[in-house]
């Protein structure tokens, strides 16, 4: 293959999800744009012991379709069940015919941030009741963070490059940005990139009550997840999958692909501050925003909309308005940025790529989703953020936050694409 970093530019051809609001694109985003929530009391487990009792859980889905058999299934952990779910239905977007293709040029970077939290938790039950003898021989292969990223590329037969980042809540946009670079430096034509989370089990749900970083808003699930609301009082989370196909133009231009945007920049940066609170005035997340931009060629004022990782935090809301007037300036005033965490809860390692599926479809219908339960605006959060209504406008240029705990910080560039 060619190396010219350069010059090879790499495009979304496929996406594909599996969230509280749908599991397919077209009812995703018609209830994402309706303003509709996914969060709701818990029924996953018996939650009346938690301080947080609610979450954006996801419902009726039915994986087999993407299983090679239900053997197959019972093998794999519900995040890597959304994951392969996701890639099936991502590769069906795309149009690709993985029969046509040399799949050494195909890679795979799915990534999560917890892993096979369940299957930690069940075998760990079992071996202290029953004893080691009656674990499953399958537990490592479950649990591990990279097993959704080798199962897509076993059951597609992708032989091209295929890892798994893992870095909190950044982890999706992490993959989605190392995507972008193995096919800009010529390792690869293809690549399927996203992340996958499943951690509402007790484990995860009480992991973060013991942090106090969840809302406890219990008795309104709908409006628990405020992102930069005066009354916000923590994240709630979600769980589910996105999965994107990232192809280099002149392979998706031969096969007459139906290109839905162009992926032009990634930053990536350190905070080097907190095990979980941004930096002071969102100093890493800026120079995140800022390598992105640098790295896509783009100016401040090329970019119309900012999905926010606007997580419903205190501190995190702050900062990342904070970050944004920093590296905007004056065009800050002027750009839309909307959460949309408030709809589908925090899902932390998928965050990203249902994000970046998100701000696809924005640039593709000119059409950008609100921020739902921004009712009473925190003062130190002044910019528009797209309060409760979706918004017509013309988008022509995004930029997609992820922060993750540890200061992980990511941010995806990206344009309409102009052959």
């Amino acid at each position: 293959m060619v190396n010219n970093y350069s010059e090879r530019r790499v495009v979304v051809t496929g996406m594909g999800l599996v969230t509280p609001l749908g599991h397919d694109l077209d009812t995703f985003w018609k209830n994402l744009i309706e303003g509709q929530c996914g969060v709701d009391k818990i029924t996953a487990f018996d939650a009346t012991a938690f301080d947080t009792q609610i979450a954006a859980q996801v419902k009726e889905f039915d994986m087999a379709p993407a299983f090679p058999s239900p053997k197959e299934i019972r093998r794999t952990d519900r995040y890597s069940q959304f994951a392969i779910y996701a890639a099936w239905s991502a590769l069906k977007n795309s149009g690709l015919e993985l029969e046509k293709e040399n799949c050494d040029e195909i890679g795979v970077m799915i990534g999560s941030g917890i892993g096979g939290l369940a299957t930690t938790t069940d075998q760990h039950n079992i071996l202290l009741q029953r004893g080691p003898g009656r674990m499953s021989p399958f537990t490592i292969p479950m649990l591990i963070g990279n097993m959704a990223s080798g199962l897509i590329s076993m059951y597609f037969n992708l032989r091209g490059p295929n890892f798994a980042t893992c870095s909190a809540c950044a982890t999706a946009n992490h993959a989605i940005g190392e995507a972008w670079r193995t096919i800009k430096a010529g390792d690869a034509q293809v690549m399927f990139a996203g992340g996958s989370e499943a951690a509402i089990i007790p484990i995860g749900i009480g992991g973060f009550c013991a942090m106090k970083a969840m809302s406890t808003r219990n008795d309104d699930p709908k409006t628990a997840s405020r992102p930069f609301d005066k009354d916000r009082d923590g994240f709630v989370m979600g769980e589910g999958a996105g999965v994107l196909v990232l192809e280099e133009w002149e392979h998706a231009k031969k096969r007459g692909a139906q290109i839905v945007c162009e992926i032009v920049g990634y930053g990536n940066t350190a905070d080097a501050h907190h095990l979980t609170a941004p930096s002071p005035g969102g100093e890493g997340a800026a120079r995140c925003m800022k390598m992105a931009l640098r790295s896509g060629g783009l100016n401040l004022t090329d970019i119309s909309y900012i999905n926010a990782h606007g997580t419903s935090t205190s501190q995190g809301d702050i900062c990342e308005t904070q970050a944004v007037k920093t590296v905007f300036g004056d065009h800050a005033r002027k750009l839309v940025v909307s959460s949309t965490k408030g709809a589908t809860g925090h899902m932390l390692g998928a965050a990203g790529a249902v994000e970046m599926a998100i701000c696809a479809l924005a640039l593709k219908n000119n059409l950008v989703p609100p921020t739902i339960n921004l009712q009473n605006p925190d003062p130190e959060c002044d910019l528009d953020y797209a309060p409760n209504a979706a918004r017509e406008m013309t988008v022509n240029a995004i930029v997609n936050n992820s922060f993750g705990f540890g200061g992980h910080n990511s941010t995806i560039a990206a344009k309409k694409f102009n052959g």
